[in-house]
């Protein structure tokens, strides 16, 4: 009889071990027991693909590769989905192949919204235990000429605890610009891009805001590796407005308010890009033109195969250019067919240089400050994760950056 208890213990005891060896590894990958259900949607994701006042773009992962997906909105902050008024997307579903199996990837727009109005919306399968907790977002306003958003770059995280650094910077970009209507990420979201326990930390670390305010992705040299980002594109529904020949949602633009904002991929298809850049800014009638890119053009160093680009952007009068990559802070002075632009009132429809911005990491990873350069007005390395403010409103631009602790780094305004 002793015999059989000590067998039966022992047997608890590894089943106890067991379950605390999976739980563990659930956690490690950002996740919790709740999302064990094949069907339970996570990696839930906000972003712009159409019009940003009338619409309104999700994607989201589940276990089950053959699970289908649906998108339920509802009009206002009620967390109910039983009225008739409920407005109901089917997602496109497809299936990626990860470091831990094949998974389900599902995607959906919902359209015909009303400008400048709150929702509320879950996503799932339509059985009952596999929809998402409710989030809300509101809908761009109509004809505003103000906008305000925060920029990051760089979470490249590795461990659950370079996610969790990342998930702090972003709660304090929030504290501090509470009004922020997206984010802009401007790439190297995770070190490397088959982790997918790293991605699944990365939104479960920001899950309170990007579920809600839409993420914006540059695409990194993290990101995109021998001209393949699928891990990268399948985790956004982005814009379809890119650059023909480049990898769909690593190139694309979008307006909100009065800013038009471009998104390049300095990783493939340049030459088709700089084409492409041109039309893009050419058609746009925003006051305010902002880029966003990787490998900077002019930061703590200069990558000479984006050229072509700074020719485009000083012919349509680009206002900002937000890049990543060197993981340090960088502020160049406006700038003019690679020259400062001098200091002082500029007549009536002359150009006004553009200023290049890398916002430090908002991870756990830094470089050392490489050297100075004629363009540097603002250089330094402080070893803290960053993040900036960007607000635009009427004639102006004002830009804000502050590291993790909360302290103001470095400021300046844009003036039309």
């Amino acid at each position: 009889m002793k015999d059989l208890k000590t067998v039966l213990i022992i047997g608890i005891i590894i089943v106890v071990l067991i379950v605390a060896a999976v739980a563990l590894e659930w956690l490690k990958s950002g996740r919790t027991a709740e999302t064990l259900s094949a069907g339970k949607p996570y990696d839930v994701v906000t972003t712009f693909k159409s019009d940003t006042e009338t619409s309104r773009a999700f994607t989201w992962y589940t276990e089950d590769s053959g699970a289908a997906g649906l998108l339920q909105v509802v009009k206002g902050g009620k967390a109910t989905f039983a009225e008739e008024s409920v407005i109901k997307v089917e997602a496109d579903n497809t299936v990626i192949k990860t470091d831990k199996g094949s998974r389900g990837v599902h995607k959906a727009e919902v359209s015909g919204l009303e400008a400048d109005t709150l929702y509320t919306y879950r996503v799932g399968t339509g059985n009952e235990g596999e929809w998402s907790a409710a989030a809300q977002f509101t809908t761009a306003e109509a004809d505003s000429d103000s906008a305000t958003f925060i920029n990051v770059t760089d979470s490249q995280g590795v461990t659950a605890a370079d996610f969790e650094r990342w998930g702090k910077t972003l709660n304090k970009a929030f504290q501090t610009f509470p009004a922020a209507q997206f984010i802009v990420h401007n790439g190297d979201l995770t070190e490397t891009p088959e982790d997918s326990a790293a991605w699944d930390s990365l939104f479960s670390n920001a899950e309170r805001w990007v579920t809600g305010i839409p993420l914006m992705p540059v695409t990194g040299n993290h990101d995109e590796i021998d001209e393949k980002a699928a891990e990268f594109t399948s985790h956004f529904n982005l814009p379809d407005n890119g650059a023909k020949g480049s990898i769909a949602g690593t190139s694309y633009s979008f307006d909100y308010g009065p800013v038009h904002v471009t998104v390049l991929n300095t990783e493939s298809n340049l030459k088709k890009q700089a084409d492409w850049l041109e039309k893009d800014l050419a058609g746009t009638d925003k006051q305010w033109k902002i880029v966003a890119m990787h490998r900077p053009a002019y930061g703590g160093n200069t990558y000479k195969k984006v050229e072509d680009w700074t020719v485009i952007f000083d012919k349509y009068q680009v206002d900002l250019v937000l890049q990543g990559h060197n993981h340090e802070y960088s502020r160049s002075y406006p700038l003019l067919d690679g020259a400062i632009v001098p200091e002082g009132e500029k007549p009536v429809g002359a150009a006004r240089g553009t200023v290049y911005v890398v916002t430090n990491a908002s991870g756990s990873k830094f470089n050392e400050k490489k050297e100075d350069q004629f363009y540097h007005k603002v250089h330094f390395q402080n070893n803290q994760p960053m993040f900036a403010g960007i607000t635009v409103s009427g004639r102006t631009l004002s830009f804000e950056a502050y590291d993790i602790g909360g302290n103001k780094l470095d400021e300046f305004i844009l003036t039309h």
